[in-house]
C-alpha cells in the first residue's frame, strides 16, 4: 500500500492543481481520497481548476507520479534530507494556522515543535546599509538570547546578518529557502547554510532540484510568514520583498513589528501602522511581550483546523 504522504506528494505533480488547495483538502477527513476522485469541499476558482486538472489525469499517470515520489524520497533520505507534511505531527504549528500553507516541507537539520512555535522572522533588504546590518544583528542576537527561534530567508544583506548573529549567540535559526535543498541560493551563503543545518534547519517547500525563480521567492515569503508568530522588518523599501512579507504576515493574522528607524524613513511603514496587528518597536521587549505561549498556539492551531472543516 502506498503511504498517504506519497499520495499527497504525487498530487503535487499534477499540473494545474493548486498546492495550497491540496494542503487544505488533505487536512479534512478522507480529503486525499476525495481529492484524487475529483470531489472537493471548496467551491473556489482553485477548486474548479483542480477538477479540470484531475479529470485529465489517468490512474496510470498518478501511479507513475507516486513511483517518482518514492524514488525522490529514497534519494532524499540518502542525502540526510527529511520531509514533513500537513499529514504529519511534526509539521510546524504556526504554519497550520494560515490559509495558504504548503502541503509539504523538505528540510535538513531538525524541526522542534515546542521551540519553533516561539519563532519570529527577521527580514529586510538585500542591499542594506551598514546601520541596517547592525540593527539586524542586534535584533537577532537579542531574540535568540530570549529563546526565540529566528527565521529568515538566507538572502544577502539583512537575512545573512540575522542568521549569523543568531549562530554566534548560540541560538536557533531556521532558513526558509526560495529554492530546492539541492539548489542552495545564493551560492555565497552555502557555507552559512551548512552551519544553520547543524543546529537549526534549512526548510524548503519546493522539489529538491527546484531552482530559484521570480515566483518562488514570494511563495517562500508566504511560508516564512506562516512559520512565525510575527515578522520584524529591519530595513526595506516600498518595493522590497520584506515589505511583501509584512503584508502577508498582516493578512495571516500575525504580528508585524516595524523598527522605529524604518518607520521614520519609510512612508509605507508609517501607513502600515494604521493596520491591525502592526506596531512600531523600539526594543526587543516590545516584541517578546506580544508573543504567545506554546499552549495558546496549539489552541489557535486547533481552532483554525476546526474552522477549515466547517467550510
Amino acid at each position: 500500500m502506498r503511504s498517504e504522504r506519497v499520495k499527497l506528494l504525487a498530487l503535487c505533480r499534477v499540473k494545474g492543481l493548486s498546492w495550497y488547495l491540496i494542503a487544505r483538502e488533505a487536512r479534512r477527513p478522507d480529503g486525499l481520497q476525495r481529492l484524487s476522485q475529483g470531489h472537493l469541499t471548496e467551491s473556489s476558482k482553485e477548486a474548479k481548476a483542480a477538477k479540470d486538472a484531475l479529470a485529465s489525469v489517468s490512474s496510470e499517470t498518478l501511479n507513475e507520479y507516486q513511483d517518482w515520489v518514492e524514488r525522490e524520497l529514497e534519494s532524499a533520505a540518502a542525502e540526510g534530507i527529511r520531509i514533513t507534511s500537513v499529514l504529519d505531527d511534526d509539521y510546524p504549528l504556526n504554519l497550520r494556522t494560515i490559509y495558504n500553507l504548503p502541503p509539504f516541507l523538505f528540510y535538513r537539520g531538525s524541526l522542534d515543535a515546542e521551540q519553533d512555535a516561539r519563532s519570529v522572522a527577521v527580514v529586510g533588504t538585500r542591499e542594506a546599509s551598514p546601520e541596517g546590518l547592525s540593527r539586524a544583528k542586534r535584533m537577532a542576537r537579542l531574540l535568540s538570547e530570549r529563546g526565540i527561534t529566528v527565521l529568515s530567508g538566507l538572502a544577502l544583506g539583512i537575512d545573512t546578518q540575522a542568521h549569523l548573529a543568531t549562530l554566534e549567540a548560540g541560538g536557533r535559526t531556521v532558513s526558509v529557502l526560495g529554492s530546492g535543498l539541492r539548489q542552495i541560493y545564493p551560492k555565497e551563503n552555502r557555507d552559512l547554510a551548512e552551519r544553520i543545518a547543524e543546529t537549526g534547519a534549512l526548510v524548503s517547500q519546493f522539489w529538491l532540484d527546484s531552482k530559484p525563480t521570480t515566483y518562488s521567492f514570494p511563495r517562500r515569503n508566504v511560508t516564512m510568514s506562516g512559520m512565525g508568530q510575527g515578522t520584524v522588518v529591519i530595513e526595506a523599501s516600498k518595493t522590497s520583498g520584506a515589505k511583501m512579507q509584512a503584508r502577508l504576515a498582516q493578512e495571516h493574522g500575525k504580528k508585524v513589528f516595524l523598527i522605529s528607524h524604518l518607520v521614520t524613513q519609510q512612508k509605507w511603514a508609517q501607513s502600515y501602522l494604521k493596520r491591525p496587528r502592526v506596531m512600531e518597536v523600539k526594543d526587543v521587549e516590545d516584541i517578546i511581550s506580544q508573543l504567545d505561549t506554546v499552549d495558546r498556539i496549539r489552541l489557535r492551531t486547533e481552532t483554525a483546523h476546526q474552522l477549515s472543516l466547517s467550510l
